[in-house]
């Protein structure tokens, strides 16, 4: 197994319970601060992130994780989330893939920022008696192709490479249903199982619906938790549900030239694209908005509505005026975008946590921020001199082809972690975030400290230790593909506070972890794009071996 070549991983391995010091981090999350605490912008990880796909949701892209499987490490797996605050009583309809779109999982392994390999979903809806039922499931389902499963959807999965040449890998596959509840699926890990596919090269597929993994306090858009920290230890998402698509695949499909021995490393992100929407005349005089009306109806080429590749970029980094433009945006575009580099040199989040918490900002630019954000981190990428996530690491990539560009970044000559920690990179943990992103990465805590400067001190902010008070999801993770958790059955408004407007309380049932509460920055800069924690200690020790 390839390592990355500048990392101690011995040494490491022995820190792995301590926190390092120096996480040189990204934080394109903190620089877009004030966009996170506009009204009615972010809800989560790029949940209902853009004023436009905030009114779209079965296109809205929440998360995307990429990691080594850890019960098969030759294989990556691949995990992107559609439809955020699924509310698991949401019915009749429940939540379908949307059946006019497409759903697509993009690797760039030459970092040229265009995709060398892109593995695209489109749904097909089946009623069994759409004329007399207004029912999901007319009694108790045990199979996927049980009668009384009055819904149920398939889905067609394609491959497109290097070559653009497109295959079609499967064809009519099952789908998940939507929970609708213990009386109607009593044994919903069964029908998980059933819409697990084997792919015809190797590799399996799993399309349907999961709790939702991401973990976070979102009471960070109150004036970071309330402005003076009595606002946070609850998961906003606790009991929340997304739809999922998992990909599991060994690594020679997804590396440059078939080979991730010399190639280890990609980068990857999800996008969702639909018809151009046109409005036409019905009856009128053949112009959109004619004496009869219009009637809209997608046609003409597929575009792109949804990106995500590292958490929070479009949520919290992307003013608010760029924000459609940017799920519309490929990734080779992206360092040519001024407002948003610009940010990067000069980040705002800690300003924000100085001005409320009185926790000093480190000084600006920040032009390890810049590398960390548009190439990846290697020696050659800039001032951060350590080895970890970039293309230019790939011995096959052009140099003079490599361009800048927002990616989730994975080398995937890194082992599994026998020992997962939550803090990934940042104690020692190398599989983890930001080299890749596994579901039980606790991406908040992670980026805390690297938006407070503790990649330039040397030392972790002791104020901000304890992260958002959220360290784990609600549900536990698989084991076995697709390792997300089972989609949730109870309301999630069940329990209501005794505050005096009859709200609910943050953590939507006040289910409170009991974590000390600590800055928010943490939360609203949580899971930012491109974040290498850890780099400046493996620097130094790189420097001292």
């Amino acid at each position: 197994m390839q390592r990355p070549p500048s990392l101690k991983l011995s040494s490491l391995a022995r820190r792995s319970e301590k926190p390092m010091a120096g996480l040189g981090v990204l934080a394109l999350a903190a620089a877009g601060a004030l966009a996170g605490l506009a009204p009615g912008v972010g809800h989560a990880s790029s949940h209902r992130e853009a004023p436009l796909i905030a009114g779209d949701p079965r296109a809205d892209n929440t998360d995307v994780y990429a990691f080594v499987s850890p019960d098969k490490p030759d294989t990556v797996t691949l995990v992107a989330n559609w439809i955020p605050f699924e509310e698991p009583n949401g019915g009749p309809n429940f939540y379908p893939f949307a059946d006019d779109a497409r759903y697509n999982i993009k690797i760039d392994s030459d970092g040229d920022g265009k995709p060398d390999t892109t593995y695209t979903w489109t749904f097909a809806n089946h009623y069994r008696d759409d004329a007399n039922q207004f029912l999901y499931n007319t009694g108790v389902v045990k199979s996927l192709d049980d009668p009384t499963l009055n819904f149920r959807q398939t889905y067609t999965l394609t491959v497109t490479g290097p070559d653009g040449k497109c295959k079609v890998l499967l064809k009519d596959a099952p789908v998940a249903p939507s929970n609708v509840g213990k009386a109607s699926m009593p044994d919903y890990g069964s029908l998980r199982k059933q819409a697990v596919t084997e792919l015809p090269e190797g590799g399996q597929s799993f399309a349907g619906q999961a709790d939702d993994p991401f973990f976070l306090d979102l009471r960070v858009f109150d004036l970071l938790y309330g402005g003076n920290l009595k606002e946070s230890g609850h998961d906003t998402l606790t009991g929340y549900n997304v739809n999922t698509i998992a990909l599991q695949v060994p690594k020679k499909a997804l590396a440059l030239k078939g080979d991730a021995e010399r190639n280890p490393v990609i980068g990857v992100w999800s996008t969702t694209d639909r018809k151009g929407a046109v409005v036409t005349d019905k009856g009128g005089e053949g112009k959109p908005g004619g004496d009869k009306g219009g009637e809209g109806k997608a046609e003409g080429d597929w575009r792109q509505v949804s990106r995500l590749g590292n958490p929070l970029v479009n949520e919290v980094v992307v003013p608010i005026k760029y924000k459609d433009a940017f799920n519309a945006l490929t990734p080779d575009k992206d360092h040519t975008v001024t407002p948003v580099v610009d940010k990067v040199k000069d980040p705002i989040v800690p300003k924000l946590v100085q001005s409320i918490y009185g926790i000093p900002a480190p000084a600006a630019p920040r032009n390890d921020l810049v590398e960390i954000f548009l190439t990846g981190v290697c020696k050659a990428c800039g001032p951060v001199q350590a080895d970890l996530n970039s293309q230019l690491l790939n011995k096959d990539v052009k140099k003079d082809a490599f361009v800048p560009s927002e990616e989730l970044r994975l080398n995937m000559g890194v082992a599994p972690a026998a020992a997962p920690n939550r803090l990934g990179v940042l104690a020692g943990d190398l599989a983890g975030f930001p080299n890749g992103r596994r579901l039980a990465d606790d991406v908040v805590d992670i980026t805390l400290q690297a938006a407070e400067g503790a990649a330039q001190t040397g030392t972790l902010v002791p104020a901000l230790a304890a992260g958002d008070g959220v360290n784990a999801n609600d549900h536990a993770f698989g084991h076995h593909f697709p390792y997300v958790a089972l989609p949730n059955t109870a309301a999630v408004n069940q329990a209501v506070s005794d505050n005096p407007g009859g709200s609910v309380e943050a953590g939507f049932g006040g289910l409170a972890l009991g974590g000390f509460p600590i800055a928010g920055a943490a939360a609203m800069a949580g899971g930012t794009l491109l974040s290498a924690a850890g780099v400046m200690a493996l620097r130094r020790r790189s420097a001292r071996s």
